[in-house]
């Protein structure tokens, strides 16, 4: 039987995909993180599902109810917040079903950054602005960050900087990052994103540390600074440019290779 790996989303039930739902629907085990997975979600698994809340279990313990489900010849759903490609934990999970022959789908999410995007209604790569987004967290009593992957060496690039695991340290985070980006460079942070508490705040570096403060945002929020937060005079991008030649007739079937390129499609 076969393992799912599903992202839930950022926190809203409905923002879990199509697929999800339906991978959702079909498992006779959910195991699920308890405390950032909305119990509505559950709703979603069969009547007689065997639902099993991960927040307290380790990495052993995990495994083996995976491969326990698998040995009795059940699919199962194993739900983590957001999107599983990013801070999710799954690589090493992934690691122990390849070593126990077991198999395993990932069915991707919602990432946080982009219902926080959604929640600050803005575009994260602006033409001429910035066209890199970062995503990164800070080391504390975490897992250590990698050689070069501090917040002093990513601010020398200048990109939007996403920080995920961090709304416990603004203090630090402004104190590494104003060097580079400057006390007026743009900030943000979304707290529970998608949900009915969600909390937006906006400002710059100088500030956005006593906002958060006074808010009492400590965790579940992610971080934003870089100037495509506050970007209103920019160039159009090239995507729609009536400069830009346009080979295919409208109705033909041969499709646009530019804008059929996807996410790569907005050149600047």
């Amino acid at each position: 039987m076969t393992v799912y790996f599903i992202g839930a989303g950022p926190g809203a039930a409905d923002l879990i995909t199509v697929r999800g739902a339906r991978r959702l629907a079909s498992c006779g085990v959910c195991l699920y993180a308890g405390s950032l997975v909305p119990r509505e979600l559950l709703a979603e698994c069969p009547p007689d599902a065997r639902l099993i809340d991960t927040a307290r279990m380790d990495l052993d313990g995990i495994t083996a109810e995976l491969v326990r489900a698998h040995e009795e010849g059940q699919d199962v759903a194993r739900l983590h917040s957001g999107d599983p490609s990013v801070f999710s934990a799954v690589a090493e999970q992934m690691r122990r079903l390849d070593a126990a022959g077991v198999p395993y789908e990932v069915v991707p999410g919602v990432p946080a950054f982009a219902a926080a995007a959604a929640a600050l209604k803005r575009e994260l790569t602006i033409p001429t602005v910035g066209q890199t987004v970062i995503l990164t967290r800070i080391a504390q009593r975490a897992t250590p960050m990698p050689e070069g992957e501090d917040l002093a060496t990513l601010g020398r690039s200048g990109a939007l900087l996403v920080l995920h695991l961090a709304a416990g340290y603004a203090d630090r985070v402004v104190r590494e990052l104003l060097p580079h980006y400057g006390a007026d460079c743009p900030a943000a942070v979304v707290a529970m994103a998608s949900r009915p508490d969600e909390l937006v705040l906006r400002g710059t570096l100088d500030d956005i540390a006593g906002q958060m403060k006074e808010a009492g945002v400590v965790r579940t929020a992610v971080i934003m600074v870089g100037r495509a937060l506050a970007a209103e005079q920019f160039r159009d991008s090239h995507l729609y440019s009536s400069e830009r030649e346009r080979p295919c007739l409208p109705d033909e079937r041969t499709p646009d290779p530019v804008e059929s390129a996807g996410d790569g499609a907005s050149l600047s």
